[in-house]
């Protein structure tokens, strides 16, 4: 029992990186109706943002952490502006701007393979060697601060999204970006927004994911792009609340399979339940079923 209660508390704390990251899908393709695989490689961004601030220029924890979450979501503003927003505006088909993320992804991962190399590298941590013992086994600090963070950003975004005038605007331009417009709302900057804000938990989940497993290498984004996508689409992509609850149903499934079946087949189930998702409820868990306008 206490080990099942340990591979809950671990698989909590995985789903709640894959958690982070999926808004930001979701959030995109909310407004968008955009798949936007640059994110994940975003993820990575954000992490080796923060690696680089504490150990090549000295920063404070703290402050390395804020600075590359700020950072991060600056570069989704920039890479947005560059790549999607020209394709926009001369009503290019979503083909054009999901081909788009890819090159951009591809782009992102190569300036910091150069820049940083392929090796893996020790990840700066906060509360090191510190844990709590929890019905018998020991919690690290830094699972329990993932878990406590990602609560918090999550009704912090919640909140804000249903009670700011800006939210009001978000979800205006995922009803409707037409309307939105006529309304005198600029689209443009509610998407780019919305990049800052998903591109700023991506690399809060990305450091919490690092620093959890203490290393950090090029391929992290790709590791769990596959994971978060599957986690968007199976709570219903464009869903921030389906996002969510899809990405603690896969962190869970992650840990018991590899506890219970083995490490080397913790990979399958995310790509079991993105097969039977898309057969069975293409519109996932939460999602609403799209209905064209005439």
């Amino acid at each position: 029992m206490n080990s099942f209660l340990a591979y809950t508390i671990n698989g909590l704390v995985l789903g709640s990186t894959y958690a982070l990251t999926a808004i930001g899908y979701s959030m995109v393709y909310g407004i968008l109706e955009l798949v936007n695989f640059t994110h994940s490689t975003v993820y990575m961004v954000g992490a080796y943002l923060f690696y680089i601030l504490v150990a090549e220029f000295s920063f404070p924890l703290i402050l390395a952490f804020i600075t590359s979450t700020v950072l991060t979501g600056v570069i989704g503003i920039i890479y947005e502006k560059i790549t999607l927003q020209p394709l926009r505006a001369r009503n290019q088909p979503k083909f054009a701007m999901l081909i788009c993320t890819i090159g951009t992804s591809i782009v992102l991962q190569n300036i910091f393979f150069l820049t940083q190399g392929s090796e893996t590298k020790q990840f700066p941590t906060m509360f090191e060697g510190k844990s709590i013992e929890i019905f018998g086994f020991n919690v690290t600090i830094v699972q329990i601060m993932i878990v406590i963070v990602t609560a918090v950003l999550l009704l912090v975004l919640m909140l804000f999204i249903n009670k700011t005038k800006i939210g009001m605007a978000m979800r205006s331009c995922s009803q409707d970006t037409m309307a939105t417009e006529l309304m005198g709302i600029s689209v443009d900057k509610i998407v780019s927004f919305t990049f800052f804000i998903g591109s700023a938990l991506a690399a809060v989940s990305g450091i919490l994911g690092c620093m959890s497993y203490r290393s950090i290498d090029i391929s992290v984004g790709a590791a769990i792009g596959t994971k978060t996508f599957t986690a968007t689409v199976l709570g219903g992509i464009g869903s921030l609340y389906g996002g969510v609850i899809g990405g603690f149903i896969i962190g869970l499934l992650d840990v018991y399979t590899a506890a219970y079946i083995g490490s080397n087949y913790r990979n399958i189930p995310a790509f079991i339940v993105l097969l039977l998702v898309l057969f069975l409820r293409p519109n996932g868990l939460f999602g609403k079923k799209i209905q064209n306008k005439v």
